[in-house]
């Protein structure tokens, strides 16, 4: 059954300080009410550095969806001062002997001897602050200086007032690509907090592996507080505990919080000195630091490290209520699976973590990946690696197992006609709406290995939803002559396809005629996205529009924003602004004008084809 889900903050309900005006304006009319984040204002025009070329890309290609390797870091010389000399030993409370002190782990013995180095990492090895980010532009990131003459307020705005769960898939791997862009900090901005507010929305996004990635991309002698704390949130969403020691190592010792007493321990247990992690961690257990169940998990994880002092951990789930990313990702790094009944209400950004994981079970990592293909966080090759991976494994059982053989017929079914019905029975034995399009995006190749025929010309909507769903946009256009104009066929290749697609009032009617949904909300999308990539003129969509009760006009100081970014040609400031109006747990309440103005931005700044995937999933998840 289709779950009903609102939208609830398309943007974040606050006040608006303003450069362009005073006031906060509700945005979206006919559909959530809500306003934009503190300091959200128009980018001053004055300030605005000559906008760049931006490649277009005629098509979109499969990699598109998958985040590139990080790219070479810049180096910059950073000077040193001169090391004071050693001066006399003050000896911390309760150590009254040479034996005590020498019991002292080396992150406490250091600082004292003066041992400790300033620096991790040589000076003249340290990077700069400038171009933060793993994706050049080369591998398609965002021009360096993209937001470098925007106002900071607005960049802060956009950044910290995103929630991170957007309603399409397209639109949150183009909001990624911009965020793990090398850019430089707008002028005005400190180049760690830059860093810190989009490493932070990507956490938010449930991109714990890029976030981890940007996070590593400063030298942690770099960090400030704000950044320190989300590197952890990062190192944590990722399950790499360890991974953060050298930076709290660098830093220190790291936050005197909770989790921060307790990943010193856990990097003492791992550093050399496991007797004295353990006590740590037995001491903050007896003062209730953090949870019964955390600090469970946590001593199991410091008894794991295969330093000779495993010990018998019991792990105690009742009681527990909720879920957190600390105590999941130590549980996966353990080898534990939390209970069920705690994990049906934590929410779509375990299932992210738990698709990524590595040490996952492959059939919790194939449960998860549904939704976190529909989300965009899994590409659909990754998808298929996963269950080429279960299917190549004997080991594995149930319904994950079932679904591999089932997904092996969809791609190499003896006629045309066995593969599409694999492909049903996986798109139509979920759930929920979510994990049907996460079953398409995972079907998209098999989907675009189908040659096109009059005897699956009722079936070419979700066919070539799928195809879409990768962004294998030259596949579905070989379907020109099969589908049925007014079609929901029809829809997906007049959005989807670069052009070659005949799109007149009366195909739009025709399509209005054999819309089911509520309120025909499919119809009022697909009018706003063809009229957001120029395919019908201004007087075709009014009209079209008004036989729907519907309109895209209207101003609000997001759209005037989001205007005026595309004016100056910043693809960007775009995807950023494109970004903050795509939050959302469903398509149901996208409203027209909201689609409208993003395909029409994004077709502006030379975004063709994100424009054109994102019309088209609009569509078919409405």
């Amino acid at each position: 059954m289709t779950s009903k889900r609102t939208v609830s903050g398309w943007l974040v309900a606050a006040g608006i300080s303003a450069l362009i005006g005073a006031g906060g304006v509700a945005l979206a009319q006919g559909g959530p009410e809500s306003l934009l984040p503190p300091g959200f204002d128009r980018p001053a025009r004055a300030a605005r550095p000559a906008p760049s070329a931006a490649p277009t890309r005629a098509m979109v290609q499969p990699h598109l969806d998958v985040l590139p390797e990080p790219a070479a870091p810049v180096a910059a010389a950073v000077p040193v001062a001169p090391r004071a000399p050693l001066g006399p030993i003050v000896l911390p409370a309760g150590i009254t002997s040479f034996d005590q002190l020498a019991a002292l782990p080396p992150e406490r013995l250091d600082p004292l001897l003066g041992l400790t180095p300033k620096y991790d990492i040589p000076p003249s090895a340290q990077r700069g602050l400038s171009r933060v980010g793993v994706i050049d532009p080369g591998e398609g990131g965002m021009m360096p200086l993209s937001l470098a003459g925007q106002s900071p307020a607005l960049v802060r705005a956009a950044l910290a007032g995103n929630s991170g769960r957007l309603v399409s898939r397209w639109g949150h791997i183009l909001l990624r690509r911009a965020l793990a862009s090398r850019l430089d900090a707008p002028a005005g901005m400190a180049p760690t907090e830059f860093a810190a507010l989009r490493t932070a929305l990507l956490l938010r996004m449930g991109e714990g592996e890029a976030a981890r990635a940007m996070v590593q991309d400063v030298d942690p002698a770099r960090y400030d507080a704000a950044l320190t704390l989300v590197a952890r949130d990062a190192y944590i969403a990722t399950a790499d505990f360890t991974g953060f020691c050298p930076v709290q190592q660098a830093l220190g010792g790291g936050a005197s919080d909770g989790p921060g007493q307790v990943l010193r321990a856990l990097c003492q247990t791992y550093g050399g000195a496991t007797t004295s992690g353990l006590d740590d961690l037995d001491r903050l257990g007896r003062a209730k630091v953090m949870a019964p169940i955390d600090m469970q998990l946590a001593q199991k994880y410091a008894g794991a490290n295969g330093g000779g002092a495993r010990r018998a951990i019991s792990i105690d789930w009742k009681g527990v209520s909720d879920m957190t990313p600390w105590r999941y990702g130590l549980a996966l790094a353990v080898g534990l699976t939390p209970p069920e009944e705690i994990m049906k209400e934590a929410g779509a950004a375990y299932d992210y973590v738990a698709a990524l994981a590595p040490m996952a079970p492959l059939g919790l990592r194939a449960q998860a990946s549904d939704r976190a293909g529909a989300a965009g966080v899994l590409s659909s090759a990754a998808m298929v690696d996963l269950y080429g991976q279960i299917y190549s494994n004997d080991d594995v059982t149930g319904d994950a197992a079932d679904r591999a053989l089932v997904l092996r017929d969809a791609y190499v079914g003896a006629a045309p006609a066995d593969r599409l019905a694999a492909m049903r029975q996986l798109w139509d034995g979920t759930v929920g709406a979510e994990q049907r399009y996460g079953r398409m995006v995972l079907t998209a190749y098999a989907a675009a290995r189908l040659a096109p025929e009059a005897a699956l010309a009722d079936d070419a909507g979700d066919v070539l939803a799928a195809m879409l769903s990768a962004g294998l946009d030259g596949n579905a256009a070989r379907w020109r002559a099969t589908v049925k104009p007014g079609s929901d066929g029809w829809a997906q290749l007049a959005l989807g396809l670069s052009g070659g697609v005949v799109v007149d009032t009366d195909m739009i009617s025709k399509f209005r005629e054999g819309d089911k949904s509520e309120g025909q909300i499919r119809t009022k999308l697909l009018i706003a996205g063809l009229s957001g990539l120029g395919r019908i003129n201004d007087s075709a969509r009014a009209s079209a529009l008004g036989k729907v009760n519907a309109s895209v006009d209207g101003h609000s100081r997001w759209i005037d924003t989001i205007d005026a970014a595309a004016q100056a040609g910043n693809p960007a400031l775009v995807a950023l602004l494109a970004g903050l109006g795509m939050q959302g747990d469903g398509w149901d309440k996208m409203t027209p004008r909201y689609l409208f103005h993003i395909v029409s931005a994004l077709n502006r700044v030379g975004m063709n084809a994100e424009a054109r995937m994102i019309a088209a999933e609009a569509v078919a998840r409405a």
